[in-house]
């Protein structure tokens, strides 16, 4: 098994903390990757998988386990399931924002508006990633994964890993346990052969994220450069000169509320919801009718609510911090939680804690961490 020196988590995670593994090893390869979890999994040993680091909140105490970093790459193409479609199996440890730039390039499309998000592939199905109307369950065929229960690969369709809004069966939500406890050695998406010409865009969140309207056409580089550019002014696009990008991304889900519940909102708070409201159809036999229509049933439809607009009108501005700590919210979006420079995770769970019970103190509601939180409480 490749073991390495260990390396504090601190300088293998975006939001610069965790303390020392008792042993560090590096799988260059599905089958080193595949030995290094039986191995780890038959000791019975503490564990942990880790991509680019980037969706994971770690405590500063030495990590009394394994970590396993997941370094194999590569891209393979396959047959679509039409002339108009190609498949790539892409293997867990590629870098996701390098597979994005990779397709655009191909012209490919269905992942471009995903781009400058940090990680890696074989994290991208466990939390669903999306950004501006995309989301990898739209282009996600399969994965081949391995399960700790029986250190079984076996490949897996997309439909069965129960992917929802920034979530799977794969992940470890805070408080909770995966319902299915596997790692992704591969995943393989379908995505649109459209080239590199100008068409126009379907999606209306990527269209008013993108300043476009629907008749206008634009290609897969435009809108990848101008999603990239984006998610830079909002501090996303991770830079080792700018402490805004010392993060974990949005700390904070955006909440999935009822229908009933959003309305006790603000008017101005920002609300998208779930799914279409349509009006109900219904056929009555002649026979039947006694001239009085029933009232319509009652469906509560699922909201999605702005945790950004939660966090800024419960008086958090950008840039918030305590005194003396090293740990603040983005000067460019409130949703990132940052390490401004040796902040402790204590810090940073203070401040993740502050913000909540702000949020939940105005508003009623009770933001959800994001990242996987690894010995930290909130």
């Amino acid at each position: 098994m490749p073991e390495v020196a260990p390396i504090p988590l601190s300088r293998l995670t975006t939001l610069r903390t965790g303390g020392k593994p008792a042993r560090l090893v590096d799988a260059h390869s599905t089958d080193e990757l595949v030995a290094a979890l039986r191995e780890v999994w038959a000791d019975g040993e503490p564990w942990l998988v880790l991509g680019g680091g980037s969706n994971i909140f770690v405590d500063d105490e030495p990590f009394d386990g394994t970590v396993i970093r997941v370094r194999s790459t590569g891209i393979e193409e396959l047959p679509g399931s039409h002339d108009a479609a190609v498949r790539l199996r892409v293997q867990a440890g590629h870098d996701w924002d390098a597979l994005v730039a990779e397709t655009v390039a191909r012209g490919f499309a269905g992942i471009e508006a995903m781009s400058g998000i940090p990680g890696t592939v074989g994290a991208a199905p466990v939390q669903n990633i999306g950004a501006y109307g995309q989301e990898i369950v739209q282009t996600l065929v399969e994965v081949e994964l391995i399960d700790e229960a029986n250190g079984e690969v076996s490949v897996v369709p997309a439909s069965e890993l129960g992917l929802g809004f920034r979530t799977s069966v794969l992940k470890q939500h805070y408080g909770s346990t995966p319902r299915r406890t596997a790692v992704i050695l591969s995943a393989t998406l379908e995505l649109a052969r459209v080239g590199d010409g100008e068409r126009p865009i379907a999606g209306e969140q990527l269209r008013s994220a993108l300043g476009l309207d629907a008749p206008d056409t634009v290609s897969l580089r435009w809108i990848r450069d101008h999603v990239l550019a984006t998610r830079s002014r909002k501090g996303m696009v991770l830079d080792d000169e700018d402490p805004d990008t010392w993060s974990a991304g949005s700390f904070f889900q955006n909440a999935i509320v009822s229908e009933a519940f959003a309305r006790t909102l603000p008017a101005a708070c920002p609300k998208w919801p779930l799914s279409p409201e349509l009006d109900a159809v219904r056929v009555i036999p002649l026979a039947a009718f006694d001239g009085i229509l029933p009232p319509p049933p009652v469906e509560q439809r699922e909201v999605k609510v702005s945790a950004a607009w939660l966090i800024e009108n419960a008086g958090l501005s950008r840039g918030f911090r305590f005194p003396r700590s090293r740990a603040g919210l983005s000067t460019k979006h409130t949703l990132a939680l940052t390490n401004r420079g040796e902040a402790t995770a204590a810090e940073i769970a203070e401040l993740a804690r502050f913000v909540q019970s702000r949020v939940a103190s105005e508003f009623g509601l009770v933001l959800q961490p994001e990242p996987v939180l690894v010995g930290v409480e909130l």
